[in-house]
């Protein structure tokens, strides 16, 4: 039996990819913080509630990305997957105790750390692969390493493209790092999940207009990551930009000498 963890598996996409694998007979580790909305995952599993468990954790926080992997690490010999579909949206400039935008820590920085904590488990998998979920990208975002990881002055839109950029280099770092590591990048496209909450009322109404014509539902959003989970191979990191659209997925193509200043960085701000 295969385990995987998915970072985020309490609800939205992250839920929906915890039911595909325990439906196929793997088990499951969610991570998350809302114990009430993780009870009500788990009843949701029917038969295959005994092959899911929960871990509690606050992944913005490094004390938090430790606890996890110590959990996993003790509860498992090894991990097949892991897939990081942590996000949030927020107005204005939201820190985590430790001074870093919350939007990084929890879609960038949490899952370097987590990883980086995991990758001996990991490689102890036949076929070890890393999902993470991203914004849509036309091409590789720049980094900004010198205001790595406090970038002070930006705001949420202005984080977006540093983040998903950090994210898309740190799959190519991965996927070049060991051999036998899949590493790729998931857009789901416009899905109606709890993430939006606490997004600036322009953009609840803005996505709430076009879901009609340009919005994926939870199974549709659910696909790839899946799949990438299952079947993701090769030695290059890659990105499926359209969700459901398994085969149209493109290399990870990015800048050597940004990808290994960001890598730095990451090292230095989580001590992995």
């Amino acid at each position: 039996m295969r385990t995987f963890v998915v970072a985020g598996g309490n609800s939205g996409i992250g839920l929906q990819v915890s039911r595909n694998l325990l439906g196929g007979g793997d088990r499951v580790i969610i991570l998350g913080r809302d114990q009430r909305k993780a009870e009500a995952a788990l009843d949701s599993f029917g038969a295959s509630r005994e092959r899911a468990e929960f871990h509690s954790v606050d992944l913005s926080r490094s004390a938090g990305v430790r606890d996890a992997a110590d959990h996993i690490r003790t509860s498992s010999d090894r991990v097949d997957g892991l897939l990081h579909s942590t996000g949030v949206i927020y107005d204005g400039d939201v820190r985590t105790a430790e001074g870093i935008p919350l939007f990084l820590a929890v879609s960038y920085l949490g899952r370097y750390h987590l990883t980086q904590l995991l990758l001996p488990h990991l490689l102890k998998s036949p076929s070890p692969r890393v999902i993470m979920m991203g914004s849509y990208m036309r091409k590789v975002p720049e980094v900004d390493v010198a205001r790595f990881p406090e970038f002070r002055g930006l705001s949420f839109r202005q984080l977006i493209p540093q983040v998903n950029g950090a994210v898309m280099h740190y799959a190519a770092h991965l996927a070049a790092s060991h051999e036998r590591l899949f590493a790729g990048v998931v857009c789901p496209g416009l899905v109606k999940t709890d993430i939006f909450r606490d997004a600036p009322r322009s953009m609840r109404v803005m996505t709430a207009a076009m879901r009609p014509f340009v919005g994926n539902d939870i199974t549709t959003a659910a696909a790839n990551p899946t799949r990438a989970l299952l079947e993701g191979s090769g030695r290059t990191a890659m990105y499926w930009r359209k969700a459901a659209s398994f085969d149209d997925q493109t290399t990870v193509n990015v800048d050597p000498t940004i990808q290994q200043a960001l890598m730095d960085a990451s090292r230095i701000a989580t001590g992995v």
